[in-house]
This record gives structure tokens, sequence and C-alpha cells, in this order.
């Protein structure tokens, strides 16, 4: 694993290279501290944000079929694993499951949950790993006999470009091996005015979210962001397939980046997220070189799917 050190210069770079590109770009990863992770909690239980209470709803109600589809003997990954919420359905449910390793990047926070977790559910090994999953990671030998099935909730995907989506779906293919499987949330395409209040919600916690990323880079690294110097502002990219999230600037300022100082003109934003929005055929095609979908399973308005992916043999 990287020392403190490389991973803050490692981090730096990342920062000063997104700062130069235009429009200026600060990596989505990045919002999850402890606090970021705590305010993302609290956007999954506003009324606006349909994703999260959709897809706990189908984890639910088709439990059993996902149950029947995973099979026995499984190590069950999750990327991103943030509170756990989701993954208790399954481990409420599944005797199947041998082992959980949930990955992410806020160490602090992903060992407090591991550690409630371990004590909810001592029958199941609970091993953590803080690790950033969009490089490659080592994960825990204990369960080598093990089916290895990733579970990627929470539309987590579509943050993703394109190349990242494809450096992913190879990186959990090589996890997974010809005898896993994958079970992934994807948002799906739906009325503009439902997405864009999903992330424009009425009581501003999206916005501190969004913002909350700058407090969090300042104390990673030697930066000197000014939330107070930004507003938050999610709206639909219709050629992109997306929403985007961003911090617009309200008067024109400077900052400082380890030494470098970068001119924010009033108006100009930094570019903080994409959230992809996916036609069934579109994700089924993307996925197609590593896997295939053996089953979807959506909402009865089709506002969002659980799909479970098999290795192509």
């Amino acid at each position: 694993m990287e020392d403190t050190l490389t991973k803050t210069n490692t981090i730096t770079q990342e920062i000063i290279a997104g700062m130069k590109n235009t429009p200026k770009q600060l990596p989505s990863k990045y919002f999850y501290d402890e606090k970021g992770s705590q305010l993302f909690d609290e956007i999954t239980e506003l009324e606006e944000y349909y994703p999260t209470r959709t897809e706990r709803m189908i984890l639910e109600y088709y439990l059993d079929e996902m149950a029947e589809k995973l099979g026995d003997n499984i190590e069950l990954i999750e990327p991103g694993s943030g509170s756990s919420e989701k993954t208790r359905i399954l481990l409420d449910k599944m005797d199947s499951i041998r082992c959980y390793v949930p990955i992410d990047i806020s160490g602090d926070y992903l060992f407090k949950v591991a550690d409630q977790l371990q004590k909810e559910y001592p029958n199941i090994d609970i091993e953590p790993l803080e690790a950033d999953y969009t490089r490659p990671f080592e994960l825990p030998n204990t369960h080598p006999n093990a089916r290895r099935i990733v579970f990627f909730p929470g539309s987590t995907i579509g943050n993703f470009k394109l190349n990242t989506v494809q450096r992913f779906f190879s990186v959990i293919a090589d996890i997974v091996g010809k005898q896993g499987g994958v079970l992934i949330g994807v948002d799906l395409k739906k009325d503009i005015n439902i997405l864009e209040a999903a992330y424009n919600d009425s009581k501003g916690i999206t916005a501190a979210f969004n913002k909350n990323m700058l407090v969090h880079l300042n104390r990673k690294i030697d930066a000197n962001f000014d939330p107070d110097l930004f507003e938050h502002k999610a709206l639909w990219v219709e050629e992109k397939g997306c929403i985007e999230m961003r911090l617009y600037a309200t008067k024109s300022h400077s900052v400082q980046i380890n030494g470098q100082v970068f001119q924010i003109e009033e108006g100009e934003y930094l570019h903080t997220e994409n959230s992809h929005k996916y036609t069934q055929e579109e994700f089924s095609g993307i996925v197609a070189p590593w896997f295939e979908v053996e089953q979807v399973w959506t909402d009865k308005n089709e506002l969002f799917s659980v799909q479970y992916l098999v290795p192509r043999v």
C-alpha cells in the first residue's frame, strides 16, 4: 500500500491536472471523507432522491430470486461500500454468504461500519479493505474456495466515464473469474424533471455534499478552496446522457494548490460528478465484452434496475 506522503502527492497531482482542464474538474471519489459519507447517507433518505428507496424496494421484493441466482458459498465484495445499508438486506437473509469484503476510500468510516457489521453478523467474516477501487487492489485471500460475487448498488456505475466503465468491468471480470457474478444497480433514463430534482434537493443536503469535497481536499492536500464562494447546481446534459454536478463560482477569485495558483472567474464552474443514466439496451451493450445480463429486476415505473451479470465463457 502507498505510504501517506506518496498518496498525498498522487492526489495533489490528480487535482492539479483536473484544475488545468476546461472546464475544471474534481474527481467525484473525493466526496467521501467521513463527513461526505454521512451527508450522502442523508441524501439517500431525501424525498426527491428516488434511487436509494427504489433500489432497496427492488432488493427486498426480489431477494429470493436474487439469492437463487447468486448461488451458494459466496464471498460478497462491495466496492464503494459506504454505510453498507443495502448490503444488510442480503446479509440478513442469505445464508450462503460466507464472507463480506466492504471496500471504501474513506478508511475511518469504513472500519467503523465494519466493526458494527461484525457484531451484527458474527457468523460472517467481515474483511474491510481501504482502497481506491478505481485502481488495482488486492483482495484478502481468506476464502479461496468461495465464489466471488461483486455487489455494486446505488447506480455508482453511472459516475464513470465510458473508458472508466470499461476498465472497471475488465478488473471486475478478473476478480470474479468464470464462476462468479455481479449484482449491480443501474439507474434508468426517465423524465428530466425527476432527474434534476433528485440532485437539487430542497433541503440543500446535496449542495452541502458537493461543497464538502472542497473542505476534504483542503485537509487532504495543500489547497485553500473556499466553499462559500461556490454555488451547487446539477443539470441534465442530453448529449452525454447524464446529470452533471457542478460548483459555480459566485465571484472571481484564485485558489492555491501546492504553490500553484488557479484563477476562477465569476460564473465559471468546477465539474465534480457525472451521473449517467442508461436504457437497458445501452447498459447491456457496455458490459458485453465481459459479461452478459442474465436477469433484470425493476420497479413498476421502471425508474431503476438491479441487474445480474454473469461472465462470458
